[in-house]
């Protein structure tokens, strides 16, 4: 005897990725809302000064709410996370060095290389393919980079990107093979060891200011903290491919911020290539709604054998645990 298979009210699976969307989203407006911060404290303490008090602000916060258990992490877990470790401080500071000498403008558009080439390497269809080249071609437009002769500045740009690239890979492992948030805040404590002789280095060269500190703090809150908790959760939930696409909404936040925070003035080409990024997000996020939803469908549809079954009554493999 056949009868149909019981599964979740379809409104479950779009909550659900409605919940992703949202991870991907407030990880990045904290993100970009951190960053615009930290630009405010770089004629006091520098990039490296700004990023040293990011890392140890932001593995206070993680290593006091979590605790990660780093005496019971396996080898299969302590390979991702010590990678995951270096990446995020080398991401940091390379990117704000780079935004020091060649501007915010081209660092962003060739650190978003990273996550778009995550993105392209994943398509397999030629939706995301287009998707993640409509992005790509939209975050031209919206930083609209200047040629510069800055090399090492450009290089630097390029070692955030392939950075921003390796966080996205790693992170997925780490969510994979560390529990809850364990990952993120191991990673951050050993990241912050790595920045306490570089700066003690810089900061005592530096005279030091109350608000320039406090821009720094904020900035591991909202650009470290936050942001590698929500990626983690997020990357459990969405393939690689629609996370990298989905990053695109960060050069539109950072344009944002620099409205509200830093007064930087966007023009009509700023607002739509912003309408080009947030259609392309709307597509792919549809899609993955649609897809949750088409399973769900599916699996409503599909016959589960009620017959008794030698271990216990707990029917076989069709049971779609």
């Amino acid at each position: 005897m056949t009868v149909p298979l019981r599964v979740p009210p379809l409104a479950g699976e779009e909550a659900q990725a409605a919940a992703r969307v949202g991870l991907m989203t407030g990880s990045a407006v904290s993100n970009q809302l951190g960053a615009a911060l930290a630009a405010l404290a770089f004629p006091v303490l520098g990039p490296a000064g700004v990023v040293a008090v990011r890392q140890w602000v932001a593995a206070a916060l993680l290593l006091a709410a979590v605790r990660p258990g780093y005496a019971s992490f396996t080898r299969a877990q302590w390979r991702p996370v010590l990678a995951l470790a270096l990446v995020f401080a080398t991401m940091n500071l390379s990117l704000y060095t780079a935004v020091d000498r060649i501007g915010l403008g081209l660092a962003v558009t060739l650190e978003f290389l990273g996550p778009l080439s995550v993105a392209l390497l994943a398509s397999r269809r030629a939706r995301d393919l287009g998707c993640a080249l409509a992005a790509g071609a939209a975050v031209v437009v919206l930083a609209r980079p200047q040629p510069s002769t800055d090399y090492p500045g450009i290089a630097l740009a390029l070692l955030a990107a392939a950075c921003w690239a390796g966080y996205i890979l790693v992170n997925r492992v780490v969510g994979a093979r560390v529990p809850g948030a364990q990952g993120p805040a191991a990673a951050a404590g050993l990241s912050a060891l790595l920045y306490v002789p570089v700066g003690i280095w810089v900061l005592a060269a530096r005279p030091l200011t109350g608000p320039a500190l406090g821009h720094a703090a904020a900035a591991g809150l909202l650009s470290s903290a936050l942001p590698m908790v929500g990626d983690v959760l997020a990357l459990r939930r969405v393939p690689a491919r629609f996370f990298g696409v989905f990053m695109s909404v960060n050069p539109v936040f950072a344009a944002l911020a620099g409205l509200v925070i830093l007064g930087q003035s966007l023009s009509l080409a700023d607002w739509l290539a912003i309408t080009v990024i947030v259609a392309v997000n709307a597509v792919t996020a549809g899609a993955g709604t649609w897809t949750a939803a088409a399973r769900a469908r599916y699996r409503a549809r599909m016959p589960v054998n009620e017959d008794p079954a030698p271990d216990g009554g707990r029917g076989h493999d069709n049971d779609l645990q």
